[in-house]
C-alpha cells in the first residue's frame, strides 16, 4: 500500500511550491509526487493523472491539496472518484477534509465539486461581462497574435501542397497541434 500526492498547475508560469510543501508535509517521498502543469478542463490531456491512475492498487491513497487541483468539473471530479473507489483506492483532498471511504464524503465531495464548478462559471461569466465593458469603452483589443515560427510560410506552403503531413508540419516547427491550427488561421487571415 503506497501514498501518492497528486500536483496540478494550470501553466507552465505557475508555482507548483505550495502543493510541493503539502506533499513533505505529509511525507509522501519524492517518487510517489506526480506533478504536472496543464489545464484541469480534460481528465484525458493529462499524462501524469493518466499515468497515476494506471499504476493504483487496492490500499493505495491519492492526496491532493485540494479537489480544483484534481478536477475541474464536478462530473469529472465524480468519475475520478469512482474509478479509484472501484480499485479499492482512497482518496484524500486536504483543504475540503474529504475522506470518500464514506458516505458522507462521497456527499461532500459532491456538493464541493458542484461549489467549485459554480464558482468557476461566475468567475467566466465575469470575465465575459468585464470584456464586454472594455470593448465598448474600445480598451480591449484581445490576445496578441502568435508569433510564427521561423519559416512557417515555407512549412505552410509546404503542407497545403501535401509534400508535409499536419503532424510532421507541427514537429520541425515545434508546436502543439492547437498552436499550428491556430497559426494556420491567423496566416490564411492575414493573406
Amino acid at each position: 500500500m503506497k501514498t501518492y500526492f497528486y500536483i496540478r498547475v494550470s501553466s507552465k508560469e505557475q508555482n507548483t511550491m505550495r502543493q510541493e510543501v503539502k506533499a513533505k508535509e505529509n511525507n509522501i517521498p519524492t517518487e510517489n509526487v506526480y506533478m504536472e502543469k496543464v489545464s484541469g478542463k480534460s481528465i484525458v490531456d493529462r499524462p501524469v493523472l493518466n499515468n497515476l491512475m494506471s499504476i493504483l492498487k487496492t490500499g493505495d491513497k491519492v492526496i491532493v491539496d485540494s479537489i480544483s487541483r484534481f478536477a475541474r468539473n464536478t462530473k469529472d471530479l465524480i468519475e475520478l472518484v469512482e474509478q479509484l473507489n472501484n480499485k479499492g483506492v482512497i482518496f484524500i483532498s486536504l483543504k475540503e477534509a474529504l475522506d470518500t471511504t464514506t458516505a458522507t464524503g462521497m456527499f461532500m465531495l459532491t456538493m464541493f465539486g458542484a461549489v467549485a464548478q459554480l464558482e468557476r462559471d461566475y468567475i467566466k461569466d465575469r470575465q465575459a461581462e468585464g470584456i464586454a465593458i472594455a470593448k465598448e469603452e474600445k480598451k480591449y483589443k484581445g490576445r496578441k497574435p502568435i508569433p510564427y515560427p521561423k519559416e512557417f510560410d515555407k512549412y505552410y506552403k509546404m503542407w497545403k501542397s501535401g509534400d508535409l503531413t499536419a503532424k510532421d508540419t507541427i514537429k520541425v516547427l515545434d508546436l502543439k497541434k492547437t498552436t499550428f491550427y491556430k497559426l494556420v488561421n491567423q496566416f490564411e487571415g492575414d493573406k
